[in-house]
């Protein structure tokens, strides 16, 4: 009972740090402009991404391979071996093609930045977009992806609210946390 007890008690205090340091890294900027019940509209800062396309659709090799050639890239994987910051959400496209894409931290701008090791990451631009967002906790998977989808564009409708069917899932926890995890699948208004 004893060891239980101390294991248990690691445990709680790996994942408090986990939560206080998650606090510490950057996220892709956003305003709230309207909240309802179960998902809210935001207007999101125009932000540079790394991006890499993916020839696969499923959430599970799509984000592990992704996730590899993003993160090698921020980790030195570059002409200078310069580190870069590791920013909030992971951002995967849900369309017909697969793209993840992780956020330049602000203080970096693009002319600045390494060229990556690998031809297939690129820096992309994105602009000031309003969004519509709905939030979910645990692991995501494919199902929980399509199914919180499936609710999002059934809320919308049900507010009358456009949406161009542009669906991106927002993940913001490392894969070793285990509890407090949070998702969101958002889609771009009209």
């Amino acid at each position: 009972m004893i060891i239980l007890g101390v294991f248990i008690g690691i445990f709680i205090l790996f994942e408090i740090y986990i939560l206080i340091s998650r606090n510490t890294i950057e996220s892709y900027p956003y305003k709230v402009m309207e909240k309802y019940d179960n998902f809210e509209i935001r207007t999101y800062e125009a932000s540079l991404f790394t991006s890499v396309k993916l020839p696969m659709k499923d959430y599970k090799r799509a984000s592990s391979s992704g996730f590899r050639q993003l993160a090698g890239y921020i980790f030195g994987g570059n002409e200078t071996n310069k580190k870069i910051a590791m920013t909030s959400p992971v951002v995967i496209s849900i369309d017909d093609s697969t793209e993840m894409m992780f956020m330049v931290p602000k203080k970096l701008k693009k002319e600045k930045l390494p060229k990556p090791n690998q031809n297939s990451i690129v820096f992309k631009e994105m602009p000031e977009k309003k969004m519509a967002a709905f939030r979910f906790g645990g692991w995501a998977s494919d199902e929980k992806i399509e199914r919180y989808k499936k609710r999002l564009t059934a809320a919308l409708d049900a507010k009358g609210i456009k949406h161009t069917g542009r669906f991106c899932y927002f993940g913001y926890n490392p894969p070793f946390d285990i509890l407090f995890r949070k998702n969101e699948v958002v889609v771009e208004l009209d």
